[in-house]
């Protein structure tokens, strides 16, 4: 999945390089914002190291679990050591555990503190980078297919296949999301694969509405109607101009719904049906914790503050890319 992923990262990138105004929209991106921008590219490398793992080169503690041996570790993994787990909790960077005050196997070398079983905090809110942005990256190229194929054939065809999938969407937008998501899960799983999809399945509606109207325009302009004139085959038509006058949208709709998706995840994970390791998980699991006396804070304030910064820095991006693709102030850039 994740060579998926950066095979159509690369070849994206590759197509915008080739092309004056995906290339100048970039930079204008950039220029408007750089930090989000590179806080995006840290979550990104943070999420590429957790998915590069291999076995071996570990060594065990003495007296340790030697089945740890022969499981792969990412790079994420190796960053700690093997052994880098306590008894219970321990508040961050303390030298004692915190019930009973016993000592620490790796005292003040918590920086986030350790959950109820003992693993490392921070350990934890970087490996469920990967999850967010699996989620979000995987999901995404799922739904904008789904969405430009129906989306496009329905604008473009008219007619009964117009009527067949505006009933389609309109049958999927009038059922509950939350309860679909939840019912499609339980059927095909609760893999990370699984819940893409069904993420994906719900989630192309809106898309695919907004491109058929897009599309049900472009056909009705004139070089549409002088390229059908001249007797261009429909799906050249379609390839050359009306699908590249569509990605503006793709574009801006990749950046928005990204955030949505990684904050659905979140949610099914606070009702139990999430993927194991994701920031989703671990505010479930630690919303307890806060009644218990003293409270702890740490797991919640360290996943919910990685959320939180993703989700703020991709909007931010995605505010960026609207303005520079809004057809509205375009004019006003170049």
């Amino acid at each position: 999945m994740v060579g998926l992923l950066l095979v159509a990262g690369a070849w994206a990138l590759w197509v915008a390089g080739h092309n004056r105004l995906w290339r100048e929209a970039g930079r204008e991106v950039v220029r408007r914002r750089p930090l989000a921008l590179a806080m995006v590219c840290l979550f990104v490398v943070t999420a590429l190291l957790d998915a590069t793992s291999w076995v071996g080169g570990s060594g065990a503690p003495d007296g340790g679990d030697l089945v740890s041996l022969h499981k792969p570790r990412s790079m994420i993994d190796r960053a700690f050591p093997i052994d880098f787990q306590e008894r219970s909790y321990s508040a961050p960077l303390a030298r004692t555990e915190f019930y009973g005050g016993a000592p620490l196997l790796h005292p003040g070398k918590h920086l986030l503190g350790t959950d109820i079983i003992g693993r490392d905090v921070l350990h934890l809110t970087l490996k469920g980078t990967r999850v967010a942005m699996l989620i979000g990256g995987l999901t995404t190229l799922i739904v904008i297919p789904l969405a430009l194929l129906f989306g496009v054939t329905a604008g473009y065809r008219g007619g009964r296949v117009d009527d067949a999938v505006f009933f389609l969407i309109s049958t999927l937008a009038a059922i509950p999301g939350l309860l679909l998501l939840i019912a499609l899960i339980t059927v095909l799983g609760r893999g990370p694969v699984q819940v893409c999809v069904a993420l994906g399945i719900t989630g192309w509606v809106g898309l695919c509405r907004l491109v058929r109207g897009e599309t049900l325009k472009l056909r009705e302009l004139d070089y549409v109607m002088a390229a059908r004139a001249l007797g261009v085959s429909e799906a050249r038509i379609v390839f050359r101009h009306v699908l590249p006058n569509l990605m503006h949208l793709v574009v801006i709709t990749f950046v928005l719904l990204f955030s949505g998706l990684v904050l659905s995840e979140a949610v099914l994970s606070w009702l139990g049906i999430g993927i194991d390791g994701s920031w989703g998980q671990m505010i479930d699991q630690a919303r307890d914790e806060l009644s218990r006396d003293p409270a702890i804070t740490w797991n919640l304030l360290s996943a919910s503050t990685a959320l939180f910064l993703l989700i703020l820095v991709v909007n931010r991006v995605g505010d960026a890319v609207r303005d520079v693709l809004d057809p509205r102030t375009v004019r006003e850039m170049w």
